[in-house]
């Protein structure tokens, strides 16, 4: 059921020196009336607040528009069309999730084009969605390999019982990891689907163990869902391994019940660096002493790069996008706090590593062994 949209929220946070300017506005668009919203939305907002700090862009203050796009593709399609049209945003952070991206991706390249960068929008299909369209992570072709090399290589499994969301990104890390295993030799013992509102998912665990269970359970989905599996998987007292892709992120929130999951991911907290400690730091304190996960750092990143864009050649659009399209290539590539980035002739970032974290202890970590 599509819900209202929240209406705009402007963030301005402008450093002495460049508040007698018009600002420098950069659209932000996500679901941030969910809890998977709040990382990218704190990590933007900590982005253009160290930004004004310095200065500013150009001498300009740097501000958000913040809007809220319900996690659908009806309410993507609203809110591009609102950024897109409103010719005073430069670029657009957004969307989190692939089938919002997806279905935002024309208006963006339509009449009025404007970039958009992704944090997390990790569907293949979005490599052909146009040349106004970037992400700063991997896809989930590269999220199924991975998780697909852990099961085999670091837990053995031979045989893997498989739960997907029917969306797109259920769908692509399911394809992904069963193309992925069975080619090393692997079985899939089961290949569900389901929606978040199943009334039960009894049915699909007690089935699998009907048929002699299996050596690593594969959840391709979004924490909600994952989070019921796990629950049903306990009372059933059905103990197989599981792993799953970065939409399972926040999921460590559970506590006990999620203790030992692998997750799939382009960045964890606790991975190396002077500038991601510099970040995790703020971002803590910004946040209320919360960990930043790989949306959030995204978003982080993608303002980062909007800004190096202005910086560079000014406010007008179709500037912005040739720059960003030149990182990697023409010009050097960007060194992010989810590492470095480089895009492609797709806007896709074909270089960047995927990790494993394990959850312990209410923490993601490293899971090490890489």
């Amino acid at each position: 059921m599509y819900r209202r949209l929240a209406l705009p929220l402007i963030v301005l946070l402008a450093a002495a020196g460049c508040g007698r300017q018009a600002p420098v506005r950069i659209g932000l668009a996500g679901p941030f009336s969910e809890p998977r919203g709040t990382s990218m939305r704190v990590a933007a907002e900590l982005a253009v607040s160290e930004l004004n700090a310095g200065g500013g862009l150009r001498g300009r203050p740097v501000e958000l528009v913040i809007m809220d796009d319900s996690s659908t593709a009806e309410g993507a399609v609203t809110v591009a069309r609102e950024l897109a049209t409103d010719r005073s945003v430069v670029a657009v952070v957004g969307h989190l999730t692939s089938g919002a991206t997806l279905a935002a991706a024309p208006v963006y390249g339509g009449t009025s084009p404007v970039v958009v960068i992704s944090p997390s929008a990790s569907n293949p299909m979005l490599s052909e969605a146009g040349p106004w369209v970037f992400r700063v992570c991997p896809t989930d072709a590269a999220h199924g390999a991975r998780l697909a090399a852990w099961a085999r290589d670091h837990l053995r499994a031979a045989r893997a019982a498989v739960m997907y969301t029917n969306d797109d990104y259920g769908r692509g890390v399911r394809d992904e990891f069963v193309a992925a295993f069975t080619a090393v030799g692997g079985e899939i013992v089961t290949n569900d689907p389901y929606l978040d509102d199943l009334p039960s998912f009894s049915p699909y665990l007690e089935r699998l163990r009907r048929r002699g269970g299996a050596d690593v359970l594969v959840i391709a989905g979004d924490r909600d869902g994952a989070a019921r599996i796990l629950a049903t998987r306990e009372s059933l007292r059905l103990n197989l391994p599981v792993v799953g892709a970065d939409g399972l992120v926040g999921i460590e929130q559970l506590g006990s019940l999620a203790n030992g999951i692998f997750i799939s991911t382009p960045y964890l907290a606790d991975q190396p660096g002077a500038a991601n400690a510099t970040f995790v730091a703020a971002y803590r304190q910004a946040a209320g002493g919360q960990l930043p996960d790989h949306r959030g750092a995204g978003a982080y990143d993608a303002v980062r790069l909007i800004a190096a864009a202005v910086e560079a050649v000014g406010t007008d659009r179709t500037r912005i996008r040739d720059y960003l399209a030149g990182i990697g290539t023409t010009r050097p590539a960007f060194e992010g706090v989810t590492g470095r980035i480089t895009f492609d002739e797709n806007g896709d970032v074909p270089g960047k590593p995927i990790t494993m974290g394990v959850v312990r202890d209410g923490v993601l970590r490293s899971a090490g062994g890489s």
